[in-house]
């Protein structure tokens, strides 16, 4: 079966004693560990235990296929449902899986985490399918889903972000889940957060996170390479596109991560110079944006302001958005694309008449 939308969160608390297969897949790596890890908890409290908690990669499975079904058969010596966890899957194992599925004897929760799979995916239409599985599709957070995790990872630590701060930190994070946490909990350590400090939801006041505090602890590490690779684009610097890119891909970031990055850089220029042209001057618009363009980025902003004519930038959105579609396609090069689309972009700066 599929789960998705309002139905994920009630399945990761209560996947169900019928659910014998839970297939977690999609780009953000992080959001399949986390779900996963969360999944397993339900069977098993501690998932160090060697008895009731087995790990397996695809390419093992593959090597030796009746081992799954061997395992998810044994009992438990100290008692309780066993873990089976596999990481790395792919179509390539759908069959030994699907023998899984088909055999009776299975006691064992069995978590498979893969990577980015298309509609036409054997693994994901065998575990959608199946009345005895579950597949989560797991994205890129997000919006509203980004805000959500802000606030609660940051409540953890009895601290809760002002506006503006969490405004930047929506910004400059969500390519990742666990990229997203590692980040969110160093900014609570950092703001002076007591671990599980759940005070203010006893009646006691959070502390609060402000705007610079973000900007110290975040602004020179997840979203910063994200930054220059944002503006390398929009100046139609190829050259630096190039190193901002690849230093971005050698620090982990997605394809989809850095184009989502890029299209939120075009619609705050296309906001500001919407503000233009409705008579504002380029540094009233600028002194606008919430939240703020970083102080050492605010000339090249500007520049960019004067270089860009929202025709453009609406053409340029449209190839960062037709871009991380193609990058969730099965097979689909996913950084080549990324940095394809980048280079049309960039070429699309260098093409447009300067604004006075």
């Amino acid at each position: 079966m599929k789960i998705s939308g309002a139905r994920i969160d009630s399945f990761l608390r209560q996947p169900g004693a019928d659910t014998a297969a839970i297939l977690l897949f999609g780009p953000d790596r992080g959001l399949v560990r986390e779900r996963a890890r969360d999944l397993a908890k339900t069977a098993v409290e501690d998932l160090s235990d060697p008895f009731r908690v087995v790990e397996f990669s695809g390419p093992d499975l593959k090597s030796d296929p009746p081992r799954l079904i061997d395992e998810a058969a044994q009992l438990s010596m100290t008692g309780g449902r066993r873990v089976i966890m596999v990481e790395g899957a792919t179509d390539g194992i759908s069959s030994i899986l699907s023998d899984l599925l088909n055999n009776e004897t299975n006691d064992a929760l069995v978590i498979v985490e893969a990577g980015t799979l298309g509609p036409r995916s054997s693994l994901r239409k065998l575990f959608e399918k199946s009345p005895k599985a579950a597949a989560i599709g797991c994205y890129e957070d997000d919006g509203q889903v980004l805000r959500t995790v802000i606030v609660e990872t940051l409540g953890r630590y009895g601290l809760r972000a002002e506006a503006d701060a969490t405004d930047f930190l929506v910004e400059n994070l969500g390519g990742d889940r666990m990229i997203t946490r590692g980040e969110l909990d160093k900014l609570a350590l950092y703001a002076g957060g007591v671990q599980d400090g759940h005070g203010a939801a006893n009646g006691s006041q959070f502390k609060t996170v402000s705007l610079s505090d973000a900007m110290a602890c975040i602004g020179d590490s997840a979203g910063m390479s994200l930054d220059l690779v944002a503006f390398a684009t929009a100046n139609g610097d190829s050259s630096g596109l190039d190193r901002t890119l690849d230093r971005a891909f050698s620090e982990g970031a997605s394809p989809i991560g850095i184009l989502r990055a890029v299209a939120r850089h075009l619609e705050r220029l296309h906001l500001a110079l919407g503000m233009v042209d409705n008579g504002d001057t380029f540094d009233q618009a600028l002194s606008k944006l919430k939240p703020p363009i970083i102080y050492k980025f605010k000339s090249e902003f500007l520049k960019q302001m004067r270089r860009w004519q929202t025709d453009r930038l609406a053409m340029a959105l449209a190839l960062a958005i037709e871009a991380e579609i193609d990058c969730k396609s099965t097979g689909f090069p996913a950084a080549a694309g990324c940095h394809r689309a980048l280079m049309r972009i960039a070429q699309a700066a260098r093409a447009g008449n300067t604004r006075t």
